[in-house]
């Protein structure tokens, strides 16, 4: 195999992570600019929520409806349907007059991030060889990453713009129409010709995927793996997913997806202005800011994620990811008790809240930083009221440094394992016949969680306070650490056809492996199939 992909495999997946870029931008660009739109149209935290939640609700539809679409007509016309969908959601919001017309252009927006979180993966796995397929599909996280980093570097070039949050929602469009301008070389995915019939097709593609230095019989042999597991899988409905083979990996994809969000990664990505501003960074401009910061390490962590996933393991890097997570929370909510308090911000009057950071996540009250006050908004009796808190005390200093410090800890360690892993392993698990399907439940659970979480978020932290909020993650996380220690196998270094065998008869595999750690030197060891080997090894592993 050459020591690194065919350009031919480069440029089809930079096309087809556009997708992911598009993804990123979308759901990172809400942070600069909702601080912006609050103000403008007074809006109430609900109404912040739902802001970000309209993109949510929009992928939850979009990530289980294109499974379907995905099967029947292609990965390849999916990839284009989104791409015109992306250019309508940018072009509603960006000329929204009111608030329910934004929320639109945001559902609108949220259909094609769904279809592209659920197809983009599973597009990249199915064209990538399997010695790289890990990197390759990881790429598309980097993607979502560096839009994630581009949007907020726009938002914070554009906040103190006339209209600059319209600005910060129109440029999504441009990304959407370079992908356009691609497809025409875009080949649809072997697996997909294969099904219909299309062998030499299937057969050309391959070609040009591991290209001319890779024997023909390497050609031939993924083509023929290809048709193994056509003939093996007969799942052709969403009620074949209910069958043993496929259910256990489908309950993997789906916790996975679930512990990615319910970790409350993408509050820290949504409301990271909000969250800044809360820890006593002076301005919206600072706050967003040092966002960027945030957004930075995510992409500059991905980047190291893709350089050791497919030496190191998939499973090993989710360890490693949630332990660190779960630190980085509990710090997090350590921070706020300097900076917020450990109070609730359900008092009956601004009066009784005695420090800035709680009165600010107040939508009644503002702050007077030469009276030390919290009063009401419409208060004739400060000039100087604000939302905006400085620093005032050592205390609240360190909690702010900590909060920033501690946060991006936190995202760091999230991109190495949690933010990655779960898109990659869901690529990877499912047989021919139902990985779209599959897939696509996978991806709806991640954006109803996704939903969930964004439009709780603020409400939480009213009620059982910022700090509360973030322990409440850690707890979530630390049942994820157990789920994923006794029940996540590792599947690097297997072809997609082989990774189906980790979930079938789990005992069976076991006590095979058993059997090769004590009779390692039986002759009869040597007949059986690398793939079962290193399937049944992997599988000890991973505790299952």
């Amino acid at each position: 195999m050459a020591a690194r992909p065919p350009r031919f495999v480069f440029f089809v997946v930079f096309c087809i992570t556009i997708g992911g870029l598009l993804f990123g931008y979308d759901t990172g660009v809400v942070s600069g600019a909702l601080v912006v739109i609050k103000d403008e149209w007074d809006l109430s935290s609900t109404q912040q929520e739902f802001i970000v939640g309209g993109t949510t609700l929009g992928a939850i539809a979009g990530g289980l409806f294109s499974g379907y679409f995905a099967d029947r007509w292609g990965r390849r016309v999916i990839t284009f349907l989104a791409s015109l969908v992306f250019i309508l959601g940018a072009l509603i919001m960006t000329f929204a007059k009111d608030y329910a017309v934004l929320i639109g252009g945001r559902v609108v927006v949220g259909l094609a991030v769904g279809a592209a979180s659920m197809v983009v993966p599973i597009y990249i796995g199915e064209l990538a060889p399997k010695e790289f397929c890990g990197r390759l599909v990881t790429l598309n996280v980097l993607a979502i990453t560096g839009g994630q980093l581009i949007a907020y570097l726009v938002s914070w070039g554009l906040t103190d713009v006339h209209n600059g949050w319209r600005w910060m929602f129109g440029i999504s469009a441009f990304p959407a129409a370079v992908q356009l301008c691609c497809l025409p070389w875009l080949p649809e995915s072997p697996r997909v010709l294969v099904q219909r019939g299309q062998d030499d097709r299937a057969r050309s593609i391959l070609r040009r995927v591991y290209g001319a230095k890779v024997p023909e019989s390497t050609v031939d042999d993924e083509l023929d793996s290809i048709h193994r597991s056509m003939r093996n899988e007969n799942a052709t409905s969403y009620r074949d997913l209910l069958r043993a083979v496929n259910l256990k990996p489908l309950i993997v994809a789906c916790m996975l997806q679930l512990m990615q969000q319910f970790s409350g990664f993408n509050t820290a990505m949504y409301y990271s202005a909000t969250i800044l501003k809360m820890a006593g960074f002076p301005s919206t401009k600072s706050a967003t800011q040092f966002s960027i910061a945030i957004a930075a390490t995510n992409m500059l962590m991905t980047i190291v994620a893709i350089s050791i996933i497919d030496r190191f393991g998939r499973r090993k890097l989710l360890l490693i990811s949630f332990v660190g997570m779960i630190v980085g929370l509990i710090l997090l909510g350590v921070a706020f008790i300097f900076i917020v308090g450990l109070v609730k911000i359900t008092k009956d009057t601004c009066g009784e809240y005695v420090k800035c950071g709680a009165c600010a996540l107040d939508d009644r009250c503002n702050w007077s930083p030469g009276a030390s006050i919290c009063a009401l908004k419409s208060s004739t009796l400060y000039s100087d009221l604000t939302d905006n808190c400085e620093s005032q005390t050592s205390r609240d200093k360190a909690g702010t440094w900590l909060a920033l410090a501690s946060l991006i800890f936190y995202v760091a360690l999230y991109a190495v394992g949690l933010g990655n892993v779960p898109w990659l392993v869901q690529s990877e698990i499912f047989a021919q016949g139902i990985r779209s399907k599959a897939g696509s439940i996978a991806t709806a659970t991640n954006w109803v969680c996704n939903f969930i979480i964004s439009v709780t978020f603020l409400t939480m932290t009213l009620h059982i306070t910022a700090s509360g909020t973030f322990w409440l993650y850690a707890g979530i996380l630390l049942l994820g650490l157990v789920f994923v220690f006794f029940m996540v196998p590792e599947t690097k270094g297997l072809k997609l056809e082989d990774v189906q065998r980790l979930f079938v008869d789990r005992l069976g595999f076991r006590r095979r492996a058993a059997s090769r750690k004590n009779n390692n030197s039986s002759s009869n060891s040597s007949g059986r199939s690398m793939s079962g080997e290193v399937a049944s090894g992997l599988l000890a592993d991973s505790h299952l």
